[in-house]
C-alpha cells in the first residue's frame, strides 16, 4: 500500500502542476514512478525520449530517430524558445521524458518545461551563494540533471547533491558532497544514477583539492560508497588496496597530499550493465606542474586515467592511464562512449575516448586492455603510443624551464563538450580545437601562496606554472572531426571561426547536430560532413543538442548560453542575450527571441593613473583579475566584461566596485582584505595604461 500511495501522490502532483498538458503529465508521472526508463528508452527501436546526459548508459548521443533526417532537415523550423534568465554559460544538455523537459542554467538553477508549449511547469534555484563564484575554475555552469523513479538530481555549483519531486520542484533530499574535506571544491557535472545509485563527481584540482566519486542511494540520499582518485597523506591509512597501489607511484617527498594532488572526476560517467562496470574519467593533476608535486616522477596514479569501479560497491576494478605524470592540465573527463566495433575480423566491447592530450583513444572496456591511439589534432608531447599503451614522450615537452607553447595547451584538444558515436557510420563526431597557452614552470610556487604575477593565486588557483609566460606561437582554431575509430583516422572535417564549439548529436537519420561558438545550431550529413541546415542562435553555442518525440514529432532542442573557461573573457559573436532553450521541428514557424549588441564601446580613457604604477598593476591583475576579465582592450570580453572597454566612471570608482560591490550578486569576489587602496590604484593604472598603449594613434 506505501508504494501505491506513494505513487498516487507524485501522480497528483503532476496534474496540478502542469495544467494544460494532465495527459503528459501522468503519463511521465506514471513512468517515472514505475522503473528505469533509461534502460526501457534504450530496448525501444525510436528511443523516443532523452532520458539521460548521454541519452543511454553508453553515453552514445546517438538517436535512433529518424523522422528528421538528410532529406527534410532543411525544413526545420523553431517551434518555442525558452528564456532561462541566466547570463552565464549554459552546458547543459536537455532532458526529456514524456514531454516533459528538464534542464539547468547557470548557477545550478533547475527548469521543467512543458514541451508540447514551451512554457514553464516549475523551476528550482538552489540558492548558490554568488559571490563564492571564483571557488570554481570554469565559469558558474551545470551540465545538467539525472532522472529516476520520480525524482530530479542536480549538483549545485557549491557541492550539494540535491534531489527534486519531478512532478513540483519540491526538494526530497539534500545531501553535502564536500563536507569534511579541505580546499575549494564545486559541481558542475551531470549527475548519472546507476543501479539506484546517484553517482557524482567534484571540480576544483586547480585550487588544491583531493578528487574523488560518491554514490548517494538514490531514495534516501544515504552515502553508500565513496572511491578517492588519488592517494593521501601516507602517514594515515590508505582507504583501500588501490589507493595503496597508486602511493607507490607519488614521490612523497613532495608532499603531494597538501595540495590535494588532483584527479578530480568532474564530468565523464558510462556504465555497462552487462558487465556490471561502471567508468571513470578522471582529471589532472594538483598542481600541473609534475616536478613540484611528484619530484622524483612515477605516473601519478590514477591522474587522467579511465578507471572502471563496481557500481555496487565502488572498488576498483581496471584502470588505464592515458597521461601518465601529467604535466600539461590533460584531464580524462572528457566524453566516454562504450561501443561494439569489428577490429581484425573480430567483435570487440570497447570504449571511445578523446580526452585533453589530443589522441583518440579504442581500450577494451572487459579488461582496459589498451587497443590503439592515435592523435586527431597536432601534438608536441608525444609522438605516439607504444604497443603497451604507453606515451612515447618527447623529452623537451617535461623541460619547462623555460617558456614554450603546450600543444595541445591547457583547454585541451577536446574539452567537456560531448562527442557522439553513429553505429551506423562507424563514425564518432568530436569537437576538436587548438587554445594557444605557453607554459613555464613556476620554480619559486608555494602551495596556497599569493604572490603578484602568479596566475589567479588570489583566488585560491596553485598550477605551479607561468601560464604565458611569452605571447603563444600556435595558432587558435575550432573544428569538428568525424573520427573513424577503427582505421584511426579522420573521415571528414569542418573549420569554424573559433574554439570552443558546442557538443554534438548524432542521429539514425543521417545527420549530425552542433552549434557553434560564432552563434549558430548547424545539422551536417554524417557520412559526408556536407552541411544541410543551419541558424542563427543569437550567441556562441556551447552545450550539445537533444532530440526526442512527442505526440509523433520528432523535435531537436539546445540550450544556449555563452560561457565555459574560455567563454569568460572571449567570444566570437557580436550579439548576447539570456541563457535559451531552442526547440525545433518540420514546419516550426516561432519567431525568434531578440539579442541585443554586445556592449563595445570605445577604450577606456581619462582615468588619471600614476605610470609607475603600472608595473605592480600588471602583476596584480594576473593575480587576480585576469582569467575572468581578460587583457583590457586586448580581448573582447565573453559573458563577463572586459574592463578596457568600461566607461571612465567605472575605473575611477572601481573600488566600489570590488569591495562589497553590486556585482557579487552576480559571481564578482569580494576583494576586502585582500587588496588594499594602494593595490586597487596599481590596478587602475595597469587598465588605463594598457588602454592607452593599445589605442590606434
Amino acid at each position: 500500500m506505501k508504494k501505491i500511495h506513494s505513487g498516487l501522490l507524485v501522480l497528483a502532483g503532476a496534474l496540478l502542476c502542469l495544467g494544460s498538458s494532465p495527459a503528459a503529465a501522468q503519463a511521465s508521472a506514471a513512468r517515472q514512478v514505475n522503473g528505469d526508463f533509461i534502460r526501457a528508452n534504450a530496448a525501444e527501436k525510436k528511443t523516443p525520449d532523452w532520458p539521460s546526459y548521454g541519452l543511454d548508459y553508453a553515453e552514445s548521443r546517438f538517436s535512433k530517430l529518424d523522422q528528421v533526417n538528410a532529406g527534410n532537415v532543411k525544413q526545420l523550423g523553431l517551434a518555442w524558445s525558452y528564456n532561462l534568465e541566466s547570463t552565464r554559460g549554459v552546458e547543459a544538455t536537455p532532458l526529456v521524458v514524456d514531454g516533459i523537459m528538464y534542464v539547468t542554467a547557470s548557477w545550478s538553477v533547475v527548469h521543467a518545461i512543458d514541451t508540447r508549449t514551451g512554457q514553464k511547469l516549475w523551476s528550482f534555484d538552489p540558492q548558490v551563494d554568488k559571490s563564492k563564484g571564483f571557488r570554481g575554475c570554469c565559469d558558474v555552469v551545470n551540465r545538467g540533471v539525472a532522472l529516476h523513479e520520480g525524482k530530479v538530481y542536480v549538483g549545485a555549483y557549491d557541492g550539494r547533491l540535491i534531489a527534486l519531486d519531478a512532478a513540483t520542484g519540491q526538494k526530497v533530499w539534500e545531501k553535502n558532497t564536500i563536507e569534511g574535506q579541505k580546499g575549494s571544491y564545486t559541481i558542475t557535472g551531470a549527475p548519472r544514477v546507476f543501479k539506484g545509485k546517484v553517482i557524482i563527481g567534484n571540480g576544483g584540482a586547480e585550487y588544491g583539492v583531493r578528487g574523488y566519486v560518491t554514490a548517494y542511494d538514490a531514495k534516501t540520499g544515504e552515502q553508500k560508497w565513496r572511491w578517492f582518485v588519488v592517494p593521501g597523506d601516507p602517514a594515515k591509512p590508505f582507504e583501500d588496496e588501490s589507493m595503496a597501489r597508486a602511493a607507490k607511484t607519488w614521490d612523497p617527498s613532495g608532499k603531494y597530499w597538501e595540495a590535494g594532488g588532483g584527479g578530480t572526476a568532474w564530468d565523464s560517467f558510462a556504465f555497462d550493465p552487462e558487465l556490471n562496470l561502471m567508468y571513470v574519467g578522471t582529471g589532472n593533476g594538483s598542481p600541473w606542474a609534475h616536478r613540484k608535486r611528484s619530484p622524483k616522477g612515477g605516473d601519478n596514479l590514477y591522474l587522467g586515467s579511465v578507471v572502471a569501479l563496481n557500481p555496487d560497491t565502488g572498488k576498483y576494478v581496471w584502470h588505464y592511464q592515458e597521461t601518465p605524470g601529467d604535466n600539461w592540465d590533460y584531464t580524462s573527463t572528457q566524453s566516454m562512449i562504450l561501443a561494439n566495433v569489428t577490429l581484425g575480423g573480430k567483435a570487440r566491447k570497447v570504449l571511445l575516448h578523446a580526452p585533453k592530450n589530443g589522441f583518440f583513444f579504442v581500450i577494451d572496456r572487459t579488461n582496459g586492455k589498451f587497443i590503439s591511439a592515435k592523435n586527431f589534432v597536432d601534438v608536441n608531447w608525444a609522438t605516439g603510443y607504444d604497443k603497451n599503451g604507453r606515451p612515447v614522450e618527447i623529452a623537451a615537452a617535461r623541460q619547462n624551464d623555460k617558456p614554450g607553447d603546450s600543444i595541445p595547451g591547457p583547454f585541451g584538444a577536446h574539452n567537456w563538450h560531448p562527442m557522439s558515436f553513429n553505429p551506423q557510420t562507424g563514425l564518432a563526431y568530436l569537437p576538436a580545437q587548438n587554445i594557444p597557452v605557453n607554459l613555464m614552470d613556476d620554480k619559486d610556487w608555494k602551495f596556497d601562496q599569493n604572490a603578484p604575477g602568479r596566475p589567479h593565486a588570489a583566488l585560491g588557483w596553485n598550477t605551479a606554472m607561468a601560464i604565458n609566460a611569452e605571447p603563444p606561437k600556435s595558432k587558435p582554431f575550432g573544428r569538428l572531426v568525424a573520427w573513424d575509430p577503427v582505421a584511426q583516422k579522420e573521415a571528414w572535417g569542418v573549420d569554424y571561426v573559433s574554439p570552443w564549439n558546442g557538443g554534438t548529436l548524432t542521429t539514425a537519420g543521417n545527420l549530425v547536430f552542433q552549434g557553434t561558438a560564432d552563434g549558430r545550431l548547424v545539422a551536417y550529413n554524417a557520412k559526408t560532413g556536407e552541411k544541410l541546415w543551419e541558424t542563427a542562435t543569437g550567441t556562441g553555442v556551447v552545450a550539445a543538442p537533444a532530440t526526442y518525440m512527442v505526440d509523433g514529432k520528432q523535435y531537436v532542442s539546445v540550450a544556449v548560453g555563452w560561457g565555459g573557461v574560455y567563454g569568460l573573457a572571449q567570444r566570437a559573436t557580436e550579439r548576447q542575450g539570456p541563457g535559451t532553450v531552442y526547440t525545433f521541428a518540420v514546419g516550426g514557424t516561432a519567431k525568434m527571441p531578440d539579442f541585443v549588441q554586445y556592449r563595445m564601446d570605445k577604450l577606456v580613457q581619462g582615468v588619471k593613473y600614476d605610470p609607475a604604477k603600472v608595473q605592480a598593476g600588471t602583476m596584480l591583475y594576473v593575480s587576480n583579475c585576469v582569467f575572468c576579465h581578460g587583457v583590457p582592450g586586448v580581448d573582447r570580453g565573453g559573458n563577463i566584461p572586459n574592463l578596457g572597454y568600461m566607461d571612465a566612471a567605472y575605473i575611477e570608482n572601481l573600488d566600489k566596485f570590488i569591495l562589497k560591490g553590486p556585482a557579487m550578486a552576480r559571481g564578482m569576489p569580494d576583494f576586502t582584505g585582500k587588496l588594499s587602496g594602494d593595490d586597487i590604484e596599481s590596478i587602475k593604472a595597469f587598465i588605463q595604461g594598457t588602454a592607452d598603449a593599445i589605442r590606434p594613434k
